[in-house]
């Protein structure tokens, strides 16, 4: 077998293990943290799952759920695991896979961004992914607050009125830790670039010159907006931009439409997995 054979899927095998070991299903990890994992639930559930999640985690500990592994449900991030890396499940992993492939394949121009990045597991993949294929001239922006999703603005931002994510402290993963993360995985180096704030704080002024796939993980309309008006100018003709909570979080999905709409971007948006969509950027 010739040694670039060999190399490619060897990088393949590599860049499946970590999908897999990132979002809990190598180990088909089941467990999730309770709060978190009652989102979708009827209001008096999800409130008081919410209480008890919230007051356990402030003492220190954490309430899981333990429940049957269910591979569906995480192949679409249907699922918020307690010791994973990432929630976005393995389509939504895998579009990371396809976009950055793609660009590498295509040239074009620009670095890779995540906004809002949890406990890193995205960016992580990100940054494996330029491992796997010896890219060293491209670098990974992991933007997050590091503590949190804001309290909603509803004066401002009228679509986040009654946003409940600041609650949940679980969304709160410091930067350390997050750097921790990557240093696991034996993927944290110069080429890994850590913007810590609230994005209309860092991301106006972010020293980022070009984006060649832009990931928006913001879950509120605020964070949504404030993300995709300072960076899409920056995403190159034919970059993707994707967006993680456009099919289950209303907000989210109205600061994309009206960013579009103000832009006159017209590209097809494409569906992931029924949650996640994408769409690349033809000028």
């Amino acid at each position: 077998m010739r040694a670039s054979t060999t190399s490619l899927d060897a990088g393949s095998l590599y860049l499946d293990l970590l999908k897999r070991s990132l979002t809990g299903a190598l180990s088909e990890n089941s467990d999730d943290v309770l709060g978190l994992s009652h989102r979708n639930q009827p209001g008096l559930r999800r409130r008081a799952a919410t209480l008890v999640g919230t007051a356990v985690s402030k003492a220190g500990f954490e309430l899981v759920r333990k429940r049957p592994y269910d591979p569906q449900i995480r192949e679409i991030g249907g699922d918020w695991p307690a010791r994973a890396e990432s929630m976005i499940g393995l389509k939504r992993m895998e579009n990371i896979r396809c976009c950055v492939e793609t660009v590498l394949q295509d040239g074009i121009p620009g670095d890779l961004v995540e906004t809002g990045v949890w406990r890193g597991g995205a960016t992580i993949f990100m940054r494996g992914i330029l491992k796997a294929h010896g890219i060293t001239d491209r670098r990974v922006w992991v933007a997050d607050s590091f503590e949190g999703l804001p309290e909603p603005d509803p004066y401002r931002y009228p679509d986040d009125a009654g946003d409940r994510h600041f609650v949940h402290d679980e969304l709160g993963v410091g930067v350390e830790q997050v750097k921790h993360n990557f240093r696991r995985y034996g993927l944290l180096d110069d080429q890994v670039m850590f913007l810590a704030g609230w994005f209309k704080d860092t991301l106006p002024t972010a020293p980022i010159d070009r984006i060649a796939v832009l990931r928006l993980d913001g879950d509120m309309y605020e964070s949504t907006i404030q993300a995709i008006d300072a960076l899409y100018p920056k995403l190159s003709t034919g970059g993707f931009c994707v967006v993680d909570d456009y099919g289950d979080i209303a907000g989210c999905r109205q600061a994309i439409h009206d960013y579009r709409q103000s832009q006159g971007i017209t590209e097809q948006i494409v569906d992931i997995d029924g949650r996640g969509v994408f769409w690349r950027r033809s000028g």
